[in-house]
């Protein structure tokens, strides 16, 4: 293996891969993720990342989006066409079309740097909890519970502090897809492709309209919503559990 496609820990975590050309960040990294017993492997450019995610192929990746021989976008829309694997882009490109690109190429969630060990370690938990319920099949065969939300796929219910919530079938299509993806952030581009079809990927004042709706059937305060969280931009995410028990806390 490339020396700086190495193993940075012992071998009993969950492995994570760094895709990092930047030093100082990577030493950032790898000391916040041993530190919460991870097992590291890292990559300091694009041919470096195929090589580790083939040999010692990880749990989740950590991948900088500018890298000296490739672009971090191509190698997501790259691993995306064979593997589920969770993919969380680190990056200084701050601009929503830089986050749209990624996200919509297939990676599961966008950090701009500079960025808290909370933070990152809050959304590695996310991505290893959704890739857990792809694995097992749990997100489409249990009731999916956040905060005081349930949602009930066989019955196709939704019920708000135990109360029968009446929703549209597009809008609960909508919220059901939100909330198999707690935490993470959906493009509206995705979003619509998926409770709409492939023809209403721009009609994002449709996904406006019907968001509105929802919160105001799902929210306390619709004007602060604590549920349905919007990315500017981007898209929306809906808070995952633990992150809004955290908030309640």
């Amino acid at each position: 293996m490339n020396e700086s496609v190495r193993e940075m820990s012992p071998r009993h975590g969950t492995r994570i891969l760094v895709v990092e050309d930047e030093s100082q960040m990577r030493r950032f990294l790898r000391t916040a993720l041993i530190a919460r017993e991870f097992e590291v492997i890292e990559a300091v450019n694009v041919r470096e990342a195929r090589l580790a995610v083939t040999s010692h192929p990880p749990e989740l990746i950590l991948l900088d989006l500018g890298l000296p021989d490739g672009d971090g976008i191509d190698f997501t829309r790259e691993v995306r066409s064979w593997t589920l694997i969770p993919i969380i882009v680190i990056s200084a490109r701050g601009r929503e079309d830089d986050k749209v690109m990624a996200l919509d190429a297939g990676a599961d969630d966008y950090l701009t740097k500079p960025f808290g060990v909370n933070e990152l370690l809050a959304r590695i938990r996310v991505g290893l909890r959704h890739a857990t319920r792809l694995a097992t099949g749990s997100v489409r065969e249990t009731v999916l519970k956040i905060g005081p939300l349930h949602l009930d796929p066989e019955r196709r219910e939704a019920r708000l502090n135990g109360q029968l919530v009446a929703l549209t079938p597009i809008e609960y299509r909508l919220l059901l897809l939100l909330a198999r993806n707690a935490g993470r952030v959906l493009t509206h581009q995705q979003i619509l492709k998926e409770v709409w079809g492939p023809h209403y990927t721009h009609q994002t004042h449709t996904l406006r309209v019907f968001m509105a709706q929802l919160r105001r059937k799902v929210e306390s305060d619709p004007a602060q919503p604590r549920l349905l969280m919007t990315e500017m931009g981007v898209g929306y995410r809906m808070r995952d559990e633990e992150r809004l028990f955290d908030q309640e806390g």
